[in-house]
């Protein structure tokens, strides 16, 4: 019998037709980019790294660069009113407008995203300084945020042209934070699928798993939510949206207050968690908690870890395992006065999981805050 034919294969960058390498930075639009940039380094040891605004020719903006480790936090703040960025800040609060991405073709990524369907945002464009040139585009995405492709590898400056060095005296110690582990958006009422779909055909994303109403419910309220993820695994994006509960959702407080869809949370690796929690606490951030019973069938649950129990429940950090290993995480309350955006630190020890079979135990704490609220 003659063989079957070989078909041959793509290879994988054939098959990936937006190659990413990660996060890039997180923008925040901000009431006062000043006050917060010296939030971020007090509270979480974020370091100073570069500054725009009318000192380098910057003229509606002034925008505050700070770093930690693989972390790169942007806080811009407008100048003057009636212009895009106080419009957001005015609709949305403190939040995330820009999630960007680092790439090699700035301007690949943005031909094979448009032509798939996504709005443009900012054409590919060139900026140059004495230190190279950077190419960037972006798309829009869920509500006012948006995609930035970085192509920087001709760039040698401490952040972007535009922008100068920020020396500072002021520079505490920092807390062990590493880089961006995902990023969570809201959007509204039968939406998730939109946006799944969106990242499925634009950006050549793939659902790597999705919780129903049956995963992520308690008493009062619940979501659904599914998990977005580029080739290489480095770039990952769940998508929450509202489901059917006899009271309001935390998914529709966050859209009644923050306006539209937009980012929920960042999530934070460390690779000590233990430490980092200690250090984030006696600096001044506050974490939602959950009952001291949690810990009580903890290792029954999920098996031999390496933490002791004591210093996990003295913190309230959630433990989840999946057939990879397991996870350490917990979330921050808000960053700001408005219930909508805050952090997740998590540290992973082989899992890849999103810490499912935490889901109920934190919601009833989100709960327990919205009522304090009267928003439950």
């Amino acid at each position: 019998m003659k063989p079957a034919a070989v078909i041959p294969q793509p290879t994988e960058s054939e098959q990936d037709f937006l190659p990413l390498n990660g996060t890039d930075y997180v923008e925040f639009y901000v009431g006062n980019a000043k006050q917060a940039a010296h939030f971020y380094k007090t509270a979480f040891g974020f370091q100073s790294l570069a500054y725009a605004g009318p000192e380098t020719g910057v003229k509606d903006r002034v925008s505050y660069v700070l770093v930690q480790n693989k972390l790169r936090f942007v806080l811009t703040t407008p100048l003057r009113s009636g212009n895009e960025i106080s419009r957001h800040i005015d609709k949305h609060g403190d939040g995330v407008k820009v999630l960007a991405i680092w790439v090699d073709d700035a301007r690949s990524a943005f031909e094979e995203t448009v032509k798939r369907g996504a709005r443009p945002f900012m054409e590919p464009t060139v900026e140059k300084d004495e230190f190279g040139e950077v190419v960037r585009s972006g798309i829009h995405t869920y509500g006012d945020t948006v995609h930035i492709f970085v192509e920087r590898s001709h760039y040698s400056g401490p952040f972007l042209p535009g922008y100068r060095s920020w020396k500072n005296a002021y520079n505490p110690a920092d807390t062990g934070l590493q880089y961006v582990d995902h990023c969570v958006g809201n959007v509204g009422w039968n939406e998730m699928n939109l946006w799944v779909d969106f990242y499925g055909k634009t950006m050549g994303f793939h659902n790597l798993v999705s919780f129903d109403d049956k995963d992520i419910s308690t008493e009062y309220s619940a979501l659904m939510s599914k998990v977005m993820s580029n080739g290489n695994g480095r770039i990952k994006f769940p998508i929450n949206e509202p489901a059917e509960g006899k009271k309001k959702s935390q998914i529709e407080e966050y859209l009644d207050f923050y306006g539209s869809p937009g980012v929920q949370h960042v999530a934070i690796a460390t690779n000590d968690i233990v430490h980092t929690v200690s250090e984030l606490q006696q600096r001044g951030i506050e974490f939602l908690s959950v009952p001291g019973t949690y810990y009580e069938d903890l290792l029954d649950r999920v098996g031999k870890i390496d933490e002791d129990i004591k210093p996990l429940k003295e913190l309230g950090i959630l433990v989840d395992r999946d057939e990879e290993g397991y996870l350490l995480q917990i979330f921050t309350k808000p960053l700001q006065d408005r219930p909508t955006v805050f952090f997740e630190i998590i540290q992973r020890k082989g899992a890849k999981s999103f810490g499912k079979g935490n889901f109920k135990a934190l919601f009833e704490s989100i709960e327990r805050e919205q009522a304090l609220r009267g928003n439950l």
